[in-house]
């Protein structure tokens, strides 16, 4: 009687066991995701639940690595409504959607329609939280059409053309505040296909169009040992996407709260992000910094300096280390008294 007794509680433990451990990477209908719980992808590379940032009290729901001890988030969902005690619950509503709950107060919703004991949620490990219709097997809602400020490996950055749907980042105000800060990273499809960082409407950098192998702007992405970059460009959709080539390798692409974007790659010896590069290099990889028909080199003691045939066109400015006015004629044009064309190499134009 005692051995059978003891096999019974066994295989009831091991019935919770593997119920558990089924459902770590899953939301389903009837389930609560309270302060504290976590919601883990199935080879724990993420992790979902509540945070808070730096010093804040707040809390909100967010992805962030599993397996790295600083906690990196690189998702957020409740960014501009904070919970503002530990009494937030994440669970499908009534309507179907994957909504975020302080007592009867919704502070953030997926906000699509359909059933909700049709549908649960799975973090994959990707960093990628999907909702699925379980009938149809069908994606109705994914965390990476939604970015923060972090471009993760498989995400895709940029335009659908036929939905509208536009995918880009945007900074935290601060370290301690993921609400949406004043920098901005977007595709502009107009002409060549680039991306600009903007503080507010003012452009502060821009990456150059692809080239067939990067951006022309960024040539460390031609360092393909870690990284495999594509850009698409049809009359569907315009966007970049990448991925890592070793799964181990944790590596983020992010737009950080003082408008610097930048490629780090996660160091499991010194625990630290190591940057492999970063944009706004310098003042000269600044937007428009030399003005219309002038040019930019750190290396000289006066960074901008016209175009040959071309004169700064406020003197005064220009010799103060303002080039924003940029250049202007020394004559007029006449094609064919002289005028040509002259090649300029190692330039982004």
């Amino acid at each position: 009687m005692t051995s059978l007794k003891t096999l019974l509680n066994l295989l009831l433990f091991l019935f919770l066991f593997f119920q558990y451990c089924s459902a770590t990477d899953t939301i389903s209908p009837n389930q609560l995701v309270k302060d504290g719980n976590v919601v883990v992808s199935i080879d724990g590379i993420f992790a979902l639940g509540f945070f808070s940032p730096g010093n804040s009290k707040n809390r909100y729901i967010g992805i962030w690595y599993n397996k790295i001890q600083e906690q990196t988030v690189v998702w957020v969902a409740n960014r501009d409504n904070p919970v503002k005690r530990s009494t937030g619950i994440l669970k499908f509503d009534q309507y179907g959607n994957l909504a975020l709950f302080d007592q009867s107060d919704i502070l953030w919703s997926t906000n699509v329609s359909f059933l909700a004991n049709n549908s649960i949620a799975k973090l994959s490990d990707s960093g990628n939280l999907v909702i699925t219709d379980v009938k149809s097997k069908r994606a109705v809602w994914q965390s990476f059409d939604y970015p923060t400020n972090t471009f993760l490996s498989g995400m895709k950055l940029g335009l659908n053309l036929k939905t509208g749907l536009n995918r880009f980042l945007t900074s935290w105000k601060s370290l301690d505040d993921p609400a949406r800060g004043d920098y901005t990273f977007e595709l502009d499809p107009r002409g060549s296909p680039e991306f600009f960082l903007r503080k507010g409407l003012t452009r502060r950098w821009r990456s150059g169009p692809w080239d067939g192998r990067a951006l022309n702007g960024v040539p460390e992405m031609t360092r393909s040992f870690i990284f495999n970059y594509n850009f698409t460009d049809n009359d569907d959709e315009i966007f970049m996407t990448y991925t890592i080539y070793n799964t181990s390798i944790f590596s983020r692409f992010l737009l950080d709260e003082l408008g610097s974007v930048q490629r780090s790659t996660w160091l499991d010896g010194p625990r630290r992000w190591n940057t492999f590069w970063s944009g706004p290099r310098d003042k000269c990889d600044h937007y428009g910094e030399c003005g219309a028909y002038g040019s930019c080199n750190s290396n000289t003691a006066l960074e901008c300096s016209c175009l040959p045939g071309f004169t700064p066109k406020s003197p005064r400015d220009w010799y103060l280390r303002d080039g924003s006015h940029g250049c202007e004629r020394k004559r007029d044009f006449f094609c064919g008294n002289g005028d040509g064309f002259l090649m300029f190499g190692h330039v982004k134009v």
